[in-house]
C-alpha cells in the first residue's frame, strides 16, 4: 500500500484560520515538504475555485499554478490533480501544461482528470454547464486529444467538441510512454469504461461495499475491451486522524469533517487504522490519498509516516 496527501488549498475551508494569503500558501507547501521528507507517495491538489460546502470569500488556491510551485518546492514526491476539471481548460492546452509540469518536476507528475460537477463554479466563472452525459462525452474526446498531444509529432483530432489540427507539443514530458492518466469518478456506465479504455489509474470512493462494487465494474469493463485489469493503478481517498487511542483521534477531527466520515476513514489508534488499511488492501486499493486534520500542525502527518511508512519499509 502507498500513502499520499491531499494538500490543503482552502477548498474545504482548511485554511480559514490563516488570514494572510502568503502564510496560507506557505502552510500548504509546508505540508507538501513534510510529505516529501517522510516518504509519502504523492501530493494531490483539487481543481476548484470556490469553497465548499458553500462558496465563500476564503482562500482557494488555483490547482495548476500551485502544483507548478509545489513541484519546485519538493524533491522526491509525485504531484498531481485529484482531479482537474476537463471543462475549465481546452484539452490541447491542458496537455501542453501537463507536459511542461512533468519536465519542471523532473518526471513526477500524475495527471488526474474528470468530467466536472460543481455547477456554481461553472456558472460563476462563465463556463457552460451541460448535462452530465454531455460532459462525459466531452471528457472522452478530451482524453483522445491529450493522448494525441503526448504521442503524435503533430496532433490531429476532429471531434464534435474539440478539434486539433497539427498541434505541436514540445517537450512532451519526461515519463514514457507518456504521463500517467488518472480518471476520477465512479460512474459505472461511462466513467469506469473510460478508465478501462484510456486510464492508467482510477480514483473511487465510498464505503467498503461501494468500492468493491466499483472495482468489480471496472474489471468487467477491462474484460470487455481486452484490457489487463491489474495494469490499472487503483486509488481512494480517506480522512486520517491518528493518536494513541481511538477517542483521542476522534477528538482531533474538525467538526466540519465529522459528518462525512465512514468505515473507510482512517481515524483512530495505529491498530485501528492498520485494520482499516488491510480491508482496503484486500479490495485491491494501491494508494490511499489522505486529508489530515490541520494545515499548520503537522504532527499527524509525521506520526502516520512513522507508523506506516518508515517502520514498514
Amino acid at each position: 500500500m502507498k500513502y499520499s496527501i491531499s494538500l490543503p488549498n482552502g477548498w474545504t475551508m482548511n485554511l480559514v484560520d490563516i488570514k494572510d494569503p502568503i502564510e496560507a500558501y506557505e502552510a500548504m507547501t509546508n505540508v507538501a515538504k513534510a510529505a516529501d521528507e517522510t516518504g509519502y507517495e504523492a501530493a494531490w491538489l483539487v481543481d476548484h475555485f470556490h469553497t465548499i460546502p458553500q462558496p465563500s470569500q476564503e482562500v482557494t488556491f488555483e490547482c495548476w499554478m500551485s502544483l507548478a510551485a509545489l513541484a519546485r518546492d519538493t524533491k522526491r514526491i509525485r504531484v498531481g490533480q485529484i482531479v482537474t476539471c476537463n471543462s475549465y481548460r481546452n484539452p490541447a492546452l491542458l496537455a501542453k501544461m501537463a507536459s511542461t509540469l512533468d519536465v519542471l518536476s523532473h518526471g513526477r507528475l500524475n495527471f488526474g482528470i474528470g468530467a466536472g460537477w460543481y455547477e456554481h463554479e461553472y456558472r460563476a466563472y462563465g463556463y457552460p454547464f451541460p448535462e452530465a452525459p454531455e460532459r462525459l462525452r466531452q471528457l472522452r474526446e478530451a482524453l483522445q486529444v491529450i493522448l494525441a498531444m503526448w504521442t503524435q509529432e503533430e496532433a490531429t483530432f476532429e471531434g464534435k467538441y474539440y478539434q486539433v489540427r497539427g498541434a505541436i507539443n514540445q517537450p512532451k514530458g519526461v515519463q514514457t510512454p507518456h504521463i500517467p492518466i488518472l480518471i476520477g469518478g465512479g460512474g459505472e456506465k461511462v466513467t469506469l469504461k473510460l478508465v478501462a479504455q484510456y486510464g492508467d489509474a482510477c480514483n473511487v470512493s465510498g464505503d467498503l461495499k461501494t468500492i468493491e462494487h466499483k472495482l468489480a465494474v471496472l474489471k468487467q469493463h477491462c474484460e470487455n475491451v481486452g484490457r489487463d485489469y491489474s495494469s490499472i493503478y487503483r486509488t481512494t481517498g480517506s480522512f486520517c486522524s491518528i493518536a494513541d487511542t481511538d477517542e483521542e483521534a476522534w477528538a482531533l477531527v474538525p467538526e466540519r469533517v465529522k459528518a462525512g466520515l465512514r468505515e473507510t476513514s482512517l481515524v483512530g489508534s495505529p491498530e485501528t487504522i492498520r485494520q482499516r488499511i488491510a480491508q482496503l488492501e484486500v479490495l485491491g486499493i494501491d494508494e490511499i490519498i489522505m486529508d489530515f486534520p490541520s494545515a499548520t500542525d503537522l504532527t499527524a502527518i509525521y506520526r502516520f509516516a512513522s507508523e506506516f511508512i518508515t517502520n514498514e519499509k
